[in-house]
């Protein structure tokens, strides 16, 4: 041992001195080995849990698209082709009358006079009548001849009649000995130039010989009318003699113009609809190209029998009945694909959706998850960095105050440190803290030191916990409410002014969110042009599931409007698909309204929702009061009560959500129906958009900026008529 000076070499407080300062560097690497550890644990939390998040949300909106399209295209697709058959199904109705009347004359020609049938007029066109058209070579004045021509005569008015009454081409019968008695506004076109009849061998028709080789009704191929052009089909049917001679075909020629030009109009939003013949071949189809597109008859492929087994044996089904919902993947698409048969005819129609339509809910979603995860990573990489420069400057204040303890340490006695120095020591990964005991309450720097580290030691694990939970709890929910509160208002119509070619109506609303994300939301738009949809609904709850369900109830509200349904029928059935699946128990109050714009003639449901405020002009807006129906998705197979109202130029409504009436101030005071009729009729008269304002200003009065807990949701309608 040296002495230099006042400082000992080797002594007992260089000794303790040294044993304190290697003890504290021990303790500093302890500390920050396990801060960095648990920092590390932390930020795979932080990841693990916002994938698995992110996986729940996006499997969610799927699955809840894929029930949405499913349920719509099935019941889209029934629709359609019992519409599309019904006609057929008429058609053949027809021809079954007329050829049960040409049969009653064929087996009982005692009851029918001689009935004469003029033949063609030159010039005659526009004008219906009925003619008598002959085969080449037929002599009219033979005894066989006319007896046929006066005695099928008897069918001139029935057949006159009957192409009156329908929307074809022509109407008919033809028999062996080669004449045609025909119903049209042709007679002129069947002369020709020299004044001479034009032919018609209409026993070599494909019309005349498939009924004739069916012995029953027959439908032809599709056919391109003579004289005009249009797209027909015959159907006709066999007449019998009384000992089962053939006596004659009768036939209806049907104009497939509607038939037509609602599949070429079907395209719209990724989904058409495209008809296929019994031959597998598609005879309507709105696409020029590819797959789908309508060849002529002799250059069709069957699609029954193309390379694409997937789509063949769809084709295939949906001619033999309806089918489900299928992934069909054809020219770089795939299409969710629903068929249903035409019975009467044998064709089947056809309803196809791209997938990636009915995807862009979920990648949008998905789209803005990642913009807020990524901005929730970077706050919590900062947070880390900011708590990593704490523990360094506490640590780094540790050891000075140990230096300085160290050297006054050197003169006290031993035991009591090297007690300190073991416990320290035993600090780890299971053990942060540094507790006082009795061995350390010398009444002197030793206790003070002690006690010092004690404290540090438990102000840094109160520290590290506490950064720990506010920093991931904070971030977590600030991600998760900011982007759920955005997909929600993205999903609302949100362009102003909405209808701007449209000057018999004006309409503006909003949505003010609250700091926690809820199921308000409100919808319009048109039917056709000239019914307009009023929705505002508010689904009970909060948070994502809220969020969701209000999607869904938005989406399938829309849809049942748009097929053409009332009010009441649409909620009832979106009650009914709401509650299937519904363990949450999640229900939705809707105020909804068809108003036709030409008349002013509105149909409205109340189903559980706040009272609407209804103004006349020169008037003042009162709330419009009556008992409501419940609330959907409450229980299955309830029925909701439509009222019938009529708007005159002038007239406005105004609906809302619980959110206006129920603003609260910051005695708990609500704002309440009176004062919402206040700020209503402050300026009447005033625009929709100017309306909304006048509310929304008295609301912010009134709350004083106190925080609300419910979204403000608002839309006003003002009803200007056809002056407009």
């Amino acid at each position: 041992m040296k002495k230099i000076k006042n400082l000992v070499i080797g002594g007992i407080q260089n000794k303790v001195f040294n044993l304190v300062l290697i003890t504290i560097i021990l303790m500093i690497g302890v500390f920050a080995a396990v801060a960095v550890y648990e920092f590390r644990v932390l930020s795979r939390i932080f990841e693990e849990t916002h994938q698995r998040q992110k996986t729940s949300i996006l499997t969610l909106s799927s699955q809840t698209m894929d029930g949405v399209v499913n349920s719509s295209l099935s019941t889209t697709t029934d629709l359609e082709a019992y519409m599309a058959d019904d006609m057929f199904s008429e058609l053949k109705s027809e021809v079954s009358l007329l050829a049960e009347y040409a049969e009653d004359i064929a087996q009982n020609p005692e009851n029918y006079g001689a009935a004469h049938v003029a033949r063609p007029q030159k010039g005659l066109v526009g004008t219906v009548t009925v003619q008598l058209a002959t085969a080449s070579g037929v002599d009219v004045n033979s005894p066989e001849v006319d007896r046929a021509v006066k005695l099928f005569g008897n069918m001139s008015e029935v057949l006159k009649a009957t192409y009156n009454n329908m929307n074809i081409n022509s109407c008919y019968i033809s028999t062996p000995e080669g004449i045609m008695i025909v119903a049209d506004p042709y007679s002129g076109d069947r002369v020709d130039d020299d004044g001479n009849y034009v032919t018609i061998e209409s026993t070599e028709r494909s019309w005349y010989k498939g009924a004739v080789e069916a012995g029953d009704t027959y439908f032809s191929d599709i056919m391109t009318d003579t004289f005009n052009g249009r797209k027909t089909i015959v159907c006709s049917k066999p007449v019998y003699y009384k000992n089962g001679d053939l006596a004659g075909v009768v036939g209806i020629d049907l104009y497939l113009d509607s038939m037509a030009d609602a599949v070429a109009q079907s395209v719209k939003d990724g989904t058409f609809v495209y008809i296929v013949n019994n031959r597998g071949h598609i005879v309507f189809s709105p696409m020029t190209s590819g797959t789908f597109k309508a060849e002529i008859e002799t250059e069709a492929p069957d699609l029954r029998e193309s390379e694409n087994a997937d789509l063949a044996a769809f084709i295939s089904d949906a001619l033999e009945g309806k089918t489900d919902i299928r992934q069909i993947d054809a020219d770089g698409n795939t299409w969710y694909m629903s068929g249903a048969p035409l019975p009467t005819i044998g064709w089947a129609l056809i309803n196809a959706v791209d997938k990636s339509v009915t995807d862009q809910p979920t990648v949008l979603i998905e789209e803005q998850y990642e913009k807020y995860l990524e901005e929730a990573a970077v706050g919590f990489r900062d947070s880390q960095e900011s708590s990593k420069t704490t523990v360094l400057l506490l640590l780094g204040l540790v050891f000075v105050i140990a230096l300085a303890m160290g050297t006054s340490l050197g003169t006290r006695m031993v035991k009591p440190l090297n007690t300190l120095s073991k416990r320290i020591g035993e600090l780890g990964e299971d053990n942060l803290q540094f507790k006082m005991e009795d061995g350390f309450r010398t009444g002197d720097e030793i206790e003070v030191l002690a006690q010092s580290f004690a404290d540090l030691s438990r102000k840094t694990v109160q520290y590290i916990n506490e950064v720990t939970r506010v920093t991931a709890e904070k971030e977590h929910i600030e991600a998760e409410l900011d982007m759920a509160k955005a997909i929600q208002a993205s999903q609302l119509p949100n362009t102003f002014p909405a209808y701007p070619e449209r000057g018999e109506f004006d309409i503006f609303a909003s949505m003010t969110p609250a700091k926690q994300v809820g199921g308000d939301f409100y919808d319009f738009f048109m039917t056709d042009d000239d019914h307009i949809v009023l929705v505002m609904a508010d689904v009970a709850g909060k948070g994502v599931p809220a969020a969701l369900f209000m999607m869904v109830s938005r989406i399938l509200i829309k849809n049942r409007l748009c097929t053409g349904e009332s009010p009441g029928e649409a909620l009832y059935n979106v009650n009914n698909q709401l509650l299937e699946g519904n363990e949450a128990e999640l229900f939705v109050t809707v105020w909804l309204a068809v108003i036709e714009i030409s008349t002013g003639k509105g149909v409205s449901v109340n189903a559980g929702h706040e009272h609407p405020a209804l103004r006349h002009a020169g008037g003042k807006y009162e709330l419009v009061e009556y008992k409501h129906s419940p609330a959907v998705s409450v229980m299955e197979g309830l029925k909701y009560k439509e009222r019938e109202f009529k708007l005159e130029p002038g007239d406005s409504i105004f609906v809302y959500t619980d959110g206006v009436a129920e603003a609260t101030d910051i005695e708990d005071q609500l704002f309440g129906s009176e004062r919402l009729l206040e700020a209503l009729n402050e300026d009447p008269d005033a625009d929709p958009t100017k309306i909304l304002e006048n509310v929304k200003r008295h609301i912010d009065d009134f709350v004083a900026g106190e925080e609300q807990f419910d979204d403000i949701t608002m839309l006003a309608f003002k009803y200007i008529g056809s002056k407009g």
